[in-house]
């Protein structure tokens, strides 16, 4: 006996509507992961996170297998080792174009690249740093923090921030935006230099315990913001030594002039003034200095420890209005507050600038510019700047 002709067509329609569920299911998956897609864009842009201390471990080995240092360690010859192809000069161009124009403000449809370019400009840096640092102090990260390693950096509670100060990098109107983002200021306009500097009333992670130093360094956003190691080495020069000053003139003038000026006047001698720049070199360059270092020309690898910190965000001063405000933009700090473009140490002198770094050590020889690049050549490699003269090697 055959089955009912209504059997036939409730078969029929059992199986369209199974075949219809199944359609709308897939296309439902597809929109939901497509909204997925478009809201994890949106949230990196206007507001990233930038990878804690897990996560940057994860990075490190992400960039050890995206990208190697050359064998002859030059700076800025990367290579890319899922192609084994050196990156040209047009890749080296587009990634310092990233690095020093990026201070004009787009407007528009531009702003959603140019904060991508600013994201994707992090990203390349910690991987850069990440695989400097396994190729030139590969366990450095299994050590443990001292208080005196973490003594130049800051630490704002409230947006949880750790900045390390990196003096003639723009330390001054960080710590006035670290102040008003704290509370203890309501405009960085407000607070003069030596309030910036001596009454800041931020505390640096060397006054935690040992515990509190962990927790932030595991949790926090860490800051470092650099220059290009020879134009900071100027701007201190001039800034110590070229203007009066009550502390820099004594306690380092007196001792370079008397140890590296030959014939040296009786008021030279007395009161420091006068440094030259060739002297200052040398008083830099000297294994047996007559007086210590100093934060002010110190090299940034040492002075805040990126290896074993491992910082999350990486600026520069080239564009340092526009990377600070868009890291202030990524915590979520206050709208009103952008990062100040004052200058208040001397503020009748020409900033330094690479043209002016250029004339300064023009006065050296071949030789004294060539130990002078050595003696920051880790700053040029882990923060991939050019080198400033052709005939360094």
């Amino acid at each position: 006996m055959k089955p009912p002709f209504s059997l036939y067509c409730s078969l029929w329609f059992l199986v369209l509507l199974g075949v219809g569920s199944l359609l709308l299911l897939v296309h439902l998956q597809d929109l939901s992961e497509t909204v997925q897609h478009q809201n994890s864009g949106v949230n990196v842009l206007l507001a990233p996170r930038w990878p804690v201390e897990k996560d940057v471990q994860t990075d490190a080995s992400a960039a050890a297998m995206d990208f190697k240092v050359s064998s002859d360690s030059s700076p800025l010859v990367l290579e890319d080792s899922s192609s084994k192809q050196p990156l040209t000069k047009r890749h080296r161009k587009l990634l310092l174009k990233s690095s020093f124009t990026m201070s004009s403000a787009p407007s528009g449809g531009d702003e959603e690249q140019h904060l991508q370019q600013l994201a994707r400009t992090q990203e390349f840096r910690r991987r850069l740093l990440a695989d400097v640092c396994a190729k030139y102090q590969p366990s450095v990260s299994q050590r443990r923090v001292s208080q005196r390693q973490v003594s130049r950096v800051y630490v704002e509670d409230r947006s949880r921030l750790l900045y390390c100060e990196v003096p003639k990098a723009g330390c001054s109107n960080w710590k006035r935006v670290l102040m008003v983002l704290g509370g203890s200021a309501t405009s960085t306009r407000d607070i003069p230099h030596d309030a910036a500097h001596y009454s800041n009333h931020l505390r640096r992670l060397e006054s935690y315990d040992r515990a509190g130093i962990a927790e932030r360094l595991h949790s926090y956003t860490k800051v470092l913001f650099i220059r290009e190691p020879f134009e900071r080495l100027v701007s201190a020069f001039r800034d110590k030594f070229e203007s009066p000053n009550s502390y820099y003139h004594p306690v380092f003038g007196r001792p370079i002039i008397s140890r590296y000026r030959a014939n040296a006047t009786r008021t030279a001698l007395r009161t420091g003034a006068g440094v030259t720049f060739r002297e200052f070199v040398q008083y830099l360059l000297d294994v047996q200095r007559p007086v210590g270092m100093d934060i002010h020309w110190e090299p940034v690898s040492q002075l805040c420890n990126p290896c074993l910190l491992r910082y999350n965000f990486i600026g520069k001063f080239e564009s340092l209005e526009d990377e600070a405000n868009f890291l202030l933009q990524s915590i979520g700090a206050p709208r009103n507050l952008t990062f100040p473009d004052f200058k208040d140490r001397n503020p009748r002198e020409e900033r330094t600038s690479s043209s002016i770094t250029q004339k300064y050590f023009n006065q050296l020889n071949s030789t004294e510019r060539q130990k002078a690049f050595d003696f920051y050549y880790m700053d040029y490699l882990m923060f991939n700047y050019q080198k400033p003269f052709t005939d360094l090697h």
